[in-house]
């Protein structure tokens, strides 16, 4: 069944349509001045400020629609420093030998992550890849453990990539047809959770810290449902955050620790996964 036989019949010409006869008019003054365009297919016309709320909007609908169409209800997330390599690779960021030693030491969790991309995806399996797909950012580090992981058992994974000013490609184990591009961070954001059953968070700097405390935030406020959220490196993650402290302060309420879980291990991570879900 086409695109157009999915949507349904109609009289009137469809768009793709259109856009294939607008480009065999005569060539003249007319037809190459860029009012004359189709204004959806204008680049020009598209990327102008005032057309904010449009890509919004579009950047939203497009990844919606084909993970619907490819029958995705359920991800998991793993967030996770860019930064990390694998086990025996180059610490590539670090600026100092001390940066250096910290990443290698680190590098034990792209092994974590990609057994539990591994697990998500075993899972996955059972509902014909539509619950527990893995999502990643789509870049290296943990990010690319976790597709990874996925493409060890043949699975597909999602990711979900950004412009940034810094040259970044996706890595080389995201399901091509799954593997998509924004602009804007806070669709992005929207797309990780959106589907999101459980929440995996690897070491990591910023970025990570972002995403996490944004999950938080959500199920905190009650504006997103309890779902698993857990924490690798239980020696990492005491260090860099204190929520205990922030419970004393009275900032946070007491008993908010408690949407956290903290694991060391891949195994431990799906077994709360399992437990939690019952699977």
């Amino acid at each position: 069944m086409t695109p157009m036989e999915k949507a349904g019949w109609t009289p009137l010409p469809h768009s793709d349509e259109d856009l294939e006869r607008s480009k065999s008019v005569p060539d003249t003054p007319q037809t190459r001045a860029e009012t004359y365009r189709l204004a959806w297919n204008d680049p020009d016309f598209m990327t102008r400020r005032e057309l904010r709320a449009v890509r919004l909007q579009l950047e939203l609908l497009k990844p919606e629609m084909i993970l619907a169409e490819r029958g995705i209800r359920s991800t998991v997330i793993l967030f996770g420093g860019a930064r990390i390599p694998e086990p025996g690779g180059e610490a590539w960021a670090a600026k100092n030998e001390t940066q250096k030693k910290s990443l290698e030491k680190n590098s034990k969790y792209y092994e974590e992550a990609r057994k539990f991309a591994r697990l998500c995806s075993q899972q996955s399996a059972t509902s014909y890849y539509r619950e527990f797909v893995v999502v990643t950012g789509g870049g290296p580090g943990v990010m690319e453990a976790g597709n990874r992981g996925a493409d060890d058992v043949g699975a597909p994974s999602i990711g979900l990539n950004i412009v940034l000013p810094h040259e970044q490609a996706p890595n080389a184990y995201v399901t091509p047809e799954l593997c998509f591009n924004f602009h804007y961070f806070a669709v992005r954001k929207m797309h990780f959770v959106m589907r999101a059953k459980a929440v995996a968070v690897f070491p990591g700097g910023f970025g990570t810290m972002d995403e996490f405390f944004e999950t938080l935030t959500l199920i905190q406020t009650g504006r997103m449902e309890r779902v698993p959220v857990i924490l690798f490196g239980k020696a990492f993650w005491k260090r860099a955050i204190d929520l205990d402290f922030l419970a004393e302060q009275g900032t946070i309420t007491p008993g908010d620790q408690d949407i956290i879980d903290f694991v060391d291990t891949a195994d431990e991570a799906w077994g709360i996964i399992s437990r939690f879900y019952q699977l």
